[in-house]
């Protein structure tokens, strides 16, 4: 059975048929939509299933699509599905990068321990330098051998401190170290100085190399009790700062 024209509805007979954009047409009425010239297999341009010429052949462009109540739902649905993808990303690579931490109170005792430690090692570092800087033993000994002397150790010599009542405490506010009663002086031994010695607190004696240390009395391993005896002063001095005679 012989199908129908497209653009005219008739009868379309094998001779003058032409099977195009799925359709049948004459060969007189395949011609462009618009200014109705006929058209072949080379030069038509098909849109939306019918045919143009170069000239008319529908351009595209952009359309602006409406707010309609669907297309909002879409847009909300789109925004909360990206917010979701945005979320299982943030989550897996959480930790990966730099993140904003919280200043918790557990964070605050981790920082403010690193500020002690920073600041021990300062003291440690700026002794050291002082050691090495003017005045330093290597000036006073020219021996290349020299050591410099070993830093003051801290200590705590009673386990029980009693707070001496002649000493002030310090106008910084700072916490006053606790001074043991002196021990009795008879039966002490003798030591020699070996460094210079400046006292840093109240309770200490300063000597000089060479100074007699009368009536020592050991406090632990780090420091003694004792006379020195160009000055007539006692207190407490490093144990690695003299040595028994």
């Amino acid at each position: 059975m012989n199908p129908q024209c497209s653009r005219c509805n008739k009868i379309v007979y094998p001779t003058e048929k032409v099977n195009c954009l799925d359709k049948y047409w004459h060969k007189g009425c395949f011609s462009c939509e618009v200014c109705k010239m006929t058209l072949n297999m080379k030069n038509y341009k098909g849109f939306d299933k019918k045919p143009y010429c170069s000239q008319h052949y529908p351009k595209t462009s952009f359309t602006i699509v409406a707010d309609t109540p669907e297309n909002l739902r879409l847009k909300h649905q789109s925004k909360m599905q990206s917010q979701v993808l945005y979320k299982e990303d943030f989550e897996k690579n959480k930790g990966k990068g730099f993140s904003v931490v919280s200043d918790t109170p557990e964070l605050q005792r981790v920082r403010k321990t690193q500020d002690q430690i920073s600041n021990i090692k300062y003291h440690e570092d700026f002794e050291k330098g002082r050691m090495g800087g003017e005045g330093t033993p290597t000036d006073a000994y020219p021996n290349p051998s020299f050591q410099q002397p070993p830093q003051s150790p801290s200590y705590n010599y009673d386990p029980q401190p009693v707070r001496s009542a002649a000493a002030p405490s310090p106008a910084s506010g700072g916490p006053v170290r606790s001074a043991a009663a002196p021990p009795p002086s008879s039966g002490g031994k003798r030591y020699r100085a070996v460094y210079d010695y400046a006292a840093a607190d109240e309770d200490e004696v300063s000597f000089t190399d060479g100074d007699l240390i009368l009536d020592v009395q050991q406090i632990d391993e780090g420091w003694m009790f004792g006379r020195v005896e160009r000055t007539g002063q006692q207190g407490m001095l490093p144990a690695n700062y003299v040595e028994a005679i």
